[in-house]
């Protein structure tokens, strides 16, 4: 598997409407891939492989590229950088962050705490609290001297490297990194004169972690008849979480994403993907969220409507820097959206 291009996808960053360095490295990968390649208005990579089938439905893939992360919403006198979030956190996992300050003149080291005192001079019902988002702010080391630097907009993410634990992969982004390797690797897969039939889009989406924007705007110009929201979920399989809670199980196979808060998908074409899965002896396993969304469920509600399922990987800590997914959950997902792909 190229492991390789997942670490710099995760390593490169981006968050929501700021996701340009992330797109030019997809572009660069894909550039012998697809017939057609373009960049929308609001920043989503828009790819398409011709078919020759005007009958064959057209296939879409939407992939998002953002990450969580923060915008600089303030910088103070003495040099402290205030944030306002751009995607959901945990403040009980942004505690003495190691952080990556992103400007248009280059990238800042920086540390995130919150405000308030330290332990040793903190009082018991101190250290009970935890802060809101709002109270951490990210000090660079440079003092007054930041103000010439950073600039309002400017924003942040995470500063942690990508690892290999045995079959593990763990780094911040794979939520959604993962997705725009499957969508560029799936493609890879396919042989020449495979999949030709139907038109087939890869779109590289923006803002989905702030309200599935891009994928909006992308999914209604290309108005799909099959949408494939490719994403992670969750993969509670770990101490302190129920059975019935767990979503999915790591190296059980790649995710047929059933339902969540934002769509239920096709009956059909579950039953499409599950059969084409059994046959080709690729592990899956069917996932349901009570809460949270993705970018299938734009293109199942954009102009007239499509056919829309989720192909997904279970990751374990979600949002954090600690994300960590299978290679054989990664494989899975892959060998499943290169067969169904080349069967169009």
């Amino acid at each position: 598997m190229n492991i390789d291009l997942l670490q710099r996808l995760c390593e490169t960053p981006g968050v929501p409407g700021r996701e340009e360095r992330v797109r030019a490295l997809i572009e660069a990968e894909v550039a012998d891939l697809f017939d057609h390649v373009e960049t929308d208005a609001m920043g989503t990579l828009l790819c398409r492989r011709d078919g020759k089938d005007k009958h064959a439905p057209k296939v879409m893939l939407l992939c998002h590229m953002d990450e969580i992360g923060f915008l600089v919403s303030h910088v103070s006198d003495k040099g402290w950088l205030y944030l306002q979030p751009v995607g959901g956190f945990d403040p009980r996992n942004l505690f003495s962050r190691r952080v990556l300050v992103c400007t248009e003149d280059g990238d800042l080291k920086g540390v995130m705490n919150p405000g308030g005192k330290p332990v040793h001079i903190s009082s018991p019902e101190d250290r009970k609290k935890v802060p809101e988002v709002g109270e951490f702010y990210v000090d660079t080391g440079l003092g007054e001297a930041v103000k010439e630097r950073v600039r309002v907009g400017d924003y942040v993410v995470m500063d942690e490297p990508f690892l290999e634990m045995g079959d593990k992969v763990v780094s911040k982004a794979l939520d959604n990194r993962i997705a725009c390797w499957l969508g560029i690797e799936a493609i890879r897969g396919l042989k020449k004169k495979e999949g030709r039939g139907a038109e087939i889009h890869v779109a590289f989406t923006v803002q989905e972690e702030v309200g599935l924007r891009g994928a909006r705007t992308a999914a209604y110009k290309v108005r799909p008849d099959i949408g494939l929201g490719i994403d992670v979920t969750l993969a509670c399989d770990t101490p302190g979480v129920p059975d019935q809670l767990r979503t999915t199980e790591q190296g059980k196979g790649f995710g047929l994403h059933v339902r969540d808060s934002s769509f239920i998908a096709d009956k059909r074409l579950v039953a499409e993907i599950e059969a084409l899965s059994k046959d080709r002896g690729i592990p899956y396993q069917r996932t349901m969220l009570a809460a949270g969304g993705q970018d299938g469920a734009a293109a199942q509600q954009a102009a007239a409507g499509a056919r829309a399922v989720g192909i997904v990987v279970g990751t374990r800590y979600i949002h954090t820097v600690t994300e960590m997914a299978d290679k054989t959950d990664l494989k899975a997902a892959r060998d499943i959206l290169t067969a169904y792909l080349a069967s169009m």
